[in-house]
């Protein structure tokens, strides 16, 4: 499937749902293999294999930083789908599309249990690339935005981001990182390495969602916000492998390995509350997982076999 077919067949509210059956399904995050990295001449090549029932899949992924520059996407890559029984080859997916659309997926799915109903929220978006268009969409799957400021080195793109929420019906402007200081939900989808904003600005009781990295040397938001904030993660073992927003504050001495308050799985299966805890800020760190990956590839593929596709 190319990346037109990919990411054609299925809602970002569809494929948080097929995240949710997964781990509701007795899928254990804790278990997924761990990533594995080889750097390579443009960038990094990872190789991220999972299992789960009937199906099992690789996504071979690239992350080259200078492709935007050469107007090529900045994620490559294909996703092999097998059947898990004899492991025969089922479908080959756009790696960078699935990727686009898994992301945003994940984020929704914790902001389902990190949100909870009530008045528009206002949205503070840093970065302006696929992620954060596909962010901005999947959280209007799920709430209805007051205002949405976008925020990005390049003002141009900012401002392109900000006129396409516009034309969702979404009152949208670019901004500062000190716009912050008034948002009910930070969405972090960037390639910074260093803290976007001052964690001290956020709000108690808003969300904090930050999925640009999984590096342990990367990160996009600062020790004060997370020695502040309850936070939530995919797998406990893979943030403490791979999220520099964490690993870096335990470094300093700020937390300590027992700060996470909780995990993706424990959300679906009821460990809070919907809107979270109101008292301090909620930060989502995502380093993004294989499973993950693989729930999304099933429900693409099964998506597929009913229009007729396959």
């Amino acid at each position: 499937m190319d990346a037109a077919r990919t990411a054609g067949l299925l809602t970002t509210a569809q494929a948080a749902d097929a995240l949710a059956g997964a781990l509701r399904a007795g899928l254990d995050p804790e278990a997924c293999p761990r990533r594995s990295s080889v750097s390579a001449p443009g960038g990094e090549l990872l190789l991220m294999p999972a299992a789960s029932g009937a199906y099992a899949g690789v996504k071979i992924a690239g992350v080259a930083p200078g492709n935007p520059a050469r107007g090529l996407p900045r994620i490559t890559g294909s996703f092999l789908l097998l059947d898990g029984p004899t492991l025969r080859p089922l479908a080959l997916l756009d790696g960078a599309a699935l990727t686009a659309l898994r992301t945003p997926a994940v984020s929704a799915l914790a902001l389902r249990y990190l949100t909870g109903p009530g008045r528009p929220l206002r949205l503070v978006l840093f970065g302006a690339g696929p992620q954060a268009y596909g962010h901005l969409e999947a959280v209007l799957e799920l709430r209805e935005l007051a205002e949405a400021v976008v925020v990005a080195r390049d003002p141009g793109r900012a401002g392109e981001l900000a006129a396409h929420a516009r034309t969702l019906g979404v009152p949208a402007r670019t901004g500062t990182p000190e716009d912050v200081a008034g948002a009910d939900l930070v969405l972090c989808c960037t390639s910074a390495r260093e803290p976007l904003f001052d964690g001290r600005l956020v709000a108690p009781g808003a969300v904090v969602v930050a999925v640009g990295s999984h590096e342990p040397d990367a990160r996009e938001t600062d020790t004060a916000l997370v020695r502040r904030a309850a936070v939530y993660v995919e797998s406990r073992a893979a943030a403490l492998r791979e999220a520099g927003d964490l690993l870096i504050p335990e470094a300093e001495g700020a937390i300590g390995p027992g700060h996470i308050s909780g995990t993706l799985a424990e959300l679906v299966a009821g460990g809070n509350s919907p809107g979270g805890r109101p008292g301090c800020p909620q930060l989502f760190k995502s380093v993004g997982m294989a499973w993950e990956d693989l729930a999304v590839a099933v429900a693409i593929y099964h998506a597929a076999g009913a229009n007729g596709e396959t």
